[in-house]
């Protein structure tokens, strides 16, 4: 359990440092452009470039993880959007972000820092995989959903140019590709900017933790609507239990990769709820809510899951 905790608490104590600093710092929201510049556009996508570049070509083609774990995706946020819809009195707007939160995990920010501390640096290309398959059913999913209830006032060319140039220009996605087409190519930069990326990529995980915690510190809290529980047990129990599920079943993945699907669902809401609730002016505070309240209830629920982990109590396995 001294394992677990020692693990755990640093990074969950990064993301707490960022919240004490945003509640009692008093230091302005702007403050944090450059920092939000240096992980969104720098270190992250350092990371993402590095892992990818440096692996085999055959083990990015893994289809089978890869429909698995976006299909369970899928359903939790058409869960959470049905749960909602039903509580919301059939407004679709706000049932659409309410699917976000419970369905989007926090697969950027938080996902490569505690995958590759729990898991080492096998978990690289599942955390990838699913990141960028993840983010791309979102980035799909919501402008779709928002231009069927006339939200975004777009025609069908201006919503699927639109959704294209988020997937394509989003600098995540970009290393990625750029990372892909490194691996197939058999390329690695020159060694300068090697040292260059690796100090950014071993600056990703804690710059981010703390970022995050900062955000949700400085975002208001109110009343707390009746369906955000709901949503929060969706997005920490419902998620990973799918998905483990799912991939036990269907066999044949590594132990690595299965506790790398479970953990990335088992991650708390990301922030892109609150960005794309404020984007379409609906189910702000809600969002918002249920960012912070998912965080705060996954210290329990992640810290419990590495605990299965670790102990080997959590079957990769089910039919043999």
């Amino acid at each position: 359990m001294a394992d677990i905790l020692s693990l755990a608490l640093p990074f969950f104590g990064l993301i707490l440092l960022g919240f004490v600093s945003g509640k009692f710092a008093n230091i302005p929201e702007d403050g944090m452009a450059w920092l939000n510049f240096l992980v969104l556009y720098m270190a992250l996508p350092a990371l993402f470039f590095q892992t990818m570049s440096r692996t085999p070509i055959e083990e990015l083609a893994n289809w089978r993880f890869i429909v698995a774990t976006a299909s369970c995706t899928l359903f939790t946020f058409s869960f959470a959007f049905f749960f909602a819809l039903w509580l919301r009195r059939g407004d679709a707007r706000e049932a659409t972000i309410a699917g976000v939160v419970g369905g989007y995990a926090n697969v950027g920010y938080m996902g490569p820092g505690l995958t590759l501390a729990a898991l080492g640096s096998q978990a690289t290309v599942p955390t990838t995989l699913i990141f960028v398959f993840d983010s791309t059913l979102f980035f799909t999913l919501v402008p779709l959903l928002m231009a069927a209830t006339g939200t975004e006032k777009k025609g069908a060319v201006q919503t699927t140019l639109l959704i294209l140039r988020r997937v394509f220009t989003h600098p995540f996605i970009v290393a990625t590709l750029l990372g892909v087409g490194a691996a197939a190519l058999h390329w690695s930069p020159p060694a300068a900017i090697d040292r260059t990326l690796e100090f950014l990529k071993n600056a990703a995980a804690p710059c981010a933790l703390f970022t995050l915690g900062v955000t949700v510190a400085l975002r208001p809290f109110t009343e707390t609507p009746r369906e955000v529980p709901g949503l929060i047990l969706i997005k920490l129990i419902v998620h990973p239990f799918l998905i483990w599920a799912l991939l036990a079943s269907l066999g044949g993945f590594s132990p690595v990769w299965v506790y790398t699907a479970v953990l990335m669902a088992a991650l708390p809401t990301a922030l892109n709820a609150f960005v794309m609730a404020r984007q379409y002016d609906v189910y702000i505070e809600q969002a918002s809510n249920g960012v912070l309240l998912c965080t705060i209830a996954s210290v329990l629920t992640v810290t419990a899951l590495l605990y299965l982990i670790e102990r080997k109590l959590l079957p990769v396995t089910l039919f043999q």
